[in-house]
């Protein structure tokens, strides 16, 4: 839901963030920068909060009447819970037909785990992901980043957007039902075809590709490297770079298909040719013959790469409590201009006078 309404605002919408008299509890995670959240920070950017205690009739009016003024509402709790404040879809939308309404959650509204709570782990596991994350004789691992969290986001903006598109044509709103299980099943076409089309589960393969290779991380002399040598085109390209045209010739390797069915023994073959080079080295030769490859980078590496300097990805930012520190902007660009920070990361209750006072409620 906060990535959801980020990606928003990051577009210019005016997004309002709705917090409790405690705040949302994501603004006690760390890392905490002299008290305020920098992951809170990194996704409610350019939006503005305002308290309201949903619990106090007062308060509640004013939730009521902030949605109805709006074009767009945004909720992530279980299925059920905004109908007993009254902010449900079917009762808002008495009012305001034309309010699109998202709801993201685990499983979705209705079904069997509707009611069921859930974080990215857990549906990262529900979903098949770490059946297919990992080494092939290691423990089950989630995916490093919240995926199954950021993609509901994704999905959840998409169809916002895609809606108000419909909304203004034909005047109806609609209620968008996006759920961390549908999302984590709808980006993993590779995987589900290959079951629809074998009848068997896919597997773990660490870095490999079940379909292409050379399509890993590689071993060389002082480290390793990602190389995507996956077309005839670019594994000829590959071979020639490290002076190896024999494994051309191979018959086990004439082919995507045959390569990535003898892969174990492909990778063992290139590992051994890798030993004698850096990684640098090996990143240089295959760059040089458009075959596709990297660094396996940290984060502080991949940060200061000219790339995204160039894209200008990296913003300063301050916090509400003064602290001067970095964000990761919305990362397109539109009409070659970027995306940045207009608005900081709002204190709680920040904006809640401003607001309250721009819908015709009288501050006390």
């Amino acid at each position: 839901g906060p990535f959801c309404g980020c990606l928003l605002a990051d577009m210019g919408a005016d997004v309002i963030k709705v917090e409790s008299p405690d705040g949302d509890l994501m603004r006690a995670w760390p890392p905490l920068v002299d008290g305020y959240s920098q992951y809170f920070a990194s996704v409610n950017r350019n939006k503005r909060s305002v308290v309201l205690d949903l619990k106090d009739a007062a308060g509640l009016a004013a939730a009521r009447r902030l949605a109805l003024s709006a074009d767009v509402v945004i909720e992530n709790f279980r299925p059920g819970v905004m109908a007993k404040f009254g902010l449900d879809h079917a009762t808002l939308a008495r009012d305001k037909p034309a309010l699109v309404y998202c709801s993201v959650s685990a499983f979705g509204q209705t079904g069997p785990r509707a009611k069921e709570g859930g974080f990215d782990m857990t549906l990262q596991a529900m979903s098949g992901v770490m059946s297919v994350t990992g080494e092939s004789d290691g423990r089950p691992v989630k995916c490093g980043i919240p995926i199954a969290d950021f993609t509901a986001g994704l999905y959840a903006a998409f169809s916002v957007v895609s809606a108000l598109h419909k909304t203004r044509r034909d005047g109806t709103g609609d209620h968008l039902d996006v759920s961390m299980l549908g999302a984590m099943l709808g980006i993993a076409n590779l995987q589900t075809s290959e079951y629809f089309g074998t009848g068997r589960d896919p597997v773990r393969l660490g870095s490999a590709h079940p379909m292409n290779a050379p399509y890993a991380a590689f071993r060389c002399r002082d480290g390793y490297f990602a190389l995507a040598a996956g077309t005839d085109k670019l594994w000829q390209a590959a071979c020639e770079g490290i002076a190896r045209p024999d494994l051309m010739q191979d018959a086990r390797f004439a082919s995507p298909t045959l390569r990535a069915r003898h892969q174990h023994e492909l990778g063992e073959l290139l590992e051994q040719a890798f030993a004698n080079y850096d990684v640098a080295g090996l990143l240089d030769i295959f760059n040089a013959r458009g075959v596709p490859c990297a660094p396996i980078n940290s984060y502080s590496q991949v940060l200061a790469d000219p790339q995204v300097r160039h894209m200008q990805w990296i913003e300063d930012i301050t916090l509400p409590n003064g602290v001067h520190t970095q964000t990761i902007v919305s990362p397109q660009r539109v009409s070659g201009e970027r995306l940045g920070v207009y608005r900081a990361p709002p204190a709680l209750g920040q904006h809640t006078v401003e607001v309250l006072t721009e819908i015709g409620i009288k501050s006390t």
